[in-house]
């Protein structure tokens, strides 16, 4: 292309830029009233008065106590776990990575209450482990830190292995000419370029934890956490009260978003990538020990849901029923099932559509307004879902969506929007920047290139963030349990209402249906990446 050309590309490109301002400023502003200001007005609920009530009352101060160290111990446990198992699948050269990864990863699938009842129904006063082996009570403390690890060690295994995946081993087969020791690599190597990211690692998994009531709920008795003192508040309308403790849990939130917002270095990019290639009959020993523990663990807590499930009436008669899912559905389980359903299609298809709109605006017409828009769409990250649930109550509760469906879909959409934003943020910044402008010059629209070009080039992380709002959206219980009403509650929600009741059997086939629905949508994606991956191939071909 000439200087003239090029000049007319760079008009061109300056035009679309200005038209795309209005859209950017318009969104952002959309995002801020829905994320930000239900945060701040939640801020400026609490008076005086509620802070010193609550710094002075012992019990807000055992819970803190009691969160930070349930979350620390948890926390330190999942990431060494999750370390264990990315290093299994990416350094060592064992079979069926692709079906332990499915195993490692599937109680991402489930509602983190559910944890809790499984390691109920197996270490509980009445449990299998327990009546079997004389185990000892697993309720409180250990209760709420085992299932906080079942709960966070497959994100952290995602997160970490990804790190893991893109690390060169050319620098690692010099060290072994020269004869470097692996104590010595992995001080000099590894640490340095696993170092920055394994601390957003750290902060993420911690905020997971911490903000997380699910798990204690079920399990931790009279072990009682912050998150938990705040639902309880929710319930009796001590709306100020429970302010407090959301300020309380949105600091470390807060401080994880900031470090990772300011935490640019994700290692050393000036590595190359080479695939691990090296073989090691002991790591490859390690890493299938690693693996089939893990996924021996992660398949007998499912495997309780299925047993209490089924059993005609668990432990005395375990002969093979149906009786309870006939009773779970007989109690509104078809009709709550189907609300999961609506819920969590709507905030699929409009989770996408904003994600989308919102990605091209800020990277493919880039302004001074696209960085305040990118803020924007991240800034959810810093918001526990617990806490953005308790700002929607103050700020709605007078609203005419208030109580409804509506509310939920909206609400979930917020909750889980940055992640797959940044997927297809990403996915948009990689392809050629002058698409649009060379476009304008043919007299080819841009709607026609988003249609014709760039929608097709990423469809598969469309499908990917489809997904992932789905998944989410069906196995959550934070936000939405204080917001949902009996008409339109979601089925996550039944789990501790049939554990208050001690219907467990009934908890368990919840439990089983949300996971069955999850993997259903997981497979969907699969197959039709498969299939796409497939056809391409053969049209290269």
């Amino acid at each position: 292309m000439n200087s003239a050309g090029i000049g007319r590309t760079r008009s061109v490109r300056g035009s679309l830029l200005r038209q795309g301002n209005l859209s950017k400023l318009l969104l952002g502003v959309i995002l801020l009233i829905m994320i930000v200001l239900p945060i701040v007005r939640m801020i400026i609920y609490v008076d005086s008065a509620t802070f010193r009530n609550v710094f002075h009352n012992d019990q807000f101060f055992t819970a803190l106590w009691h969160s930070l160290l349930s979350t620390v111990v948890a926390t330190v446990i999942s990431i060494a776990l999750a370390y264990a198992l990315a290093w299994a699948i990416a350094r060592t050269n064992i079979k069926c990575k692709y079906l332990f990864t499915i195993l490692i990863t599937l109680p991402m699938l489930i509602p983190s209450i559910s944890h809790g009842m499984g390691l109920i129904i197996l270490l509980g006063n009445n449990g299998v482990l327990t009546r079997l082996f004389g185990f000892s009570s697993i309720y409180g403390f250990w209760g709420v830190v085992f299932g906080s690890v079942l709960y966070s060690f497959p994100i952290a295994f995602i997160m970490i292995a990804d790190i893991l995946k893109y690390e060169d081993q050319t620098p690692y087969e010099a060290a072994d000419v020269l004869g470097i020791s692996k104590p010595r690599q992995f001080t000099s190597i590894t640490f340095p370029y696993i170092r920055k990211p394994m601390i957003s690692v750290l902060f993420a998994i911690f905020t997971m934890i911490v903000t997380d009531y699910g798990v204690t709920l079920s399990i931790g008795g009279q072990f009682k956490t912050l998150p938990v003192l705040l639902y309880e508040e929710v319930g009796q309308c001590h709306y100020s009260v429970a302010s407090v403790y959301g300020i309380v849990l949105l600091l470390p939130a807060l401080i994880a978003f900031l470090f990772d917002l300011f935490n640019k270095d994700r290692g050393n990019s000036a590595f190359v990538t080479k695939e691990y290639r090296k073989h090691s009959r002991r790591n490859d020993a390690i890493g299938y020990a690693v693996v089939i523990f893990v996924s021996v663990l992660v398949l007998t807590v499912l495997s309780s849901f299925i047993l209490q499930a089924f059993a005609k009436s668990y432990p005395t008669n375990m002969s093979l029923t149906f009786a309870h899912f006939t009773n779970t559905f007989s109690k509104n389980g078809g009709k709550y099932l189907r609300n999961s359903v609506i819920i969590a299609a709507a905030t699929a298809v409009i989770g996408v559509a904003i994600g989308c709109s919102t990605a091209y605006l800020t990277v493919r017409m880039k302004s001074r307004f696209s960085r305040f828009l990118h803020l924007m769409a991240i800034v959810s990250l810093a918001v526990p879902g617990l806490v953005l649930g308790l700002s929607y109550v103050i700020v709605f509760k007078s609203s005419f969506v208030y109580g409804t469906i509506a509310i939920l879909i909206m609400v979930n959409t917020v909750h889980f929007f940055a992640s797959p934003y940044l997927m297809i943020y990403n996915a948009f910044g990689k392809m050629n920047e002058n698409l649009e402008p060379v476009g304008e010059i043919l007299g080819v629209s841009r709607l026609r290139i988003i249609r014709d070009v760039i929608l097709p080039q990423s469809k598969y992380t469309l499908f990917e963030m489809f997904s992932y709002f789905f998944v989410n959206s069906m196995m959550t219980i934070s936000a939405v349990s204080l917001l949902a009403r009996p008409s339109n509650k979601p089925l996550s929600l039944l789990i501790n209402q049939f554990e208050t009741y001690n219907m467990m059997e009934c908890a368990a086939v919840v439990a089983l249906l949300i996971l069955a629905v999850n993997l259903l949508m997981k497979g969907i994606v699969f197959i039709i990446k498969t299939i796409g991956a497939r056809y391409a191939d053969k049209k290269t071909i």
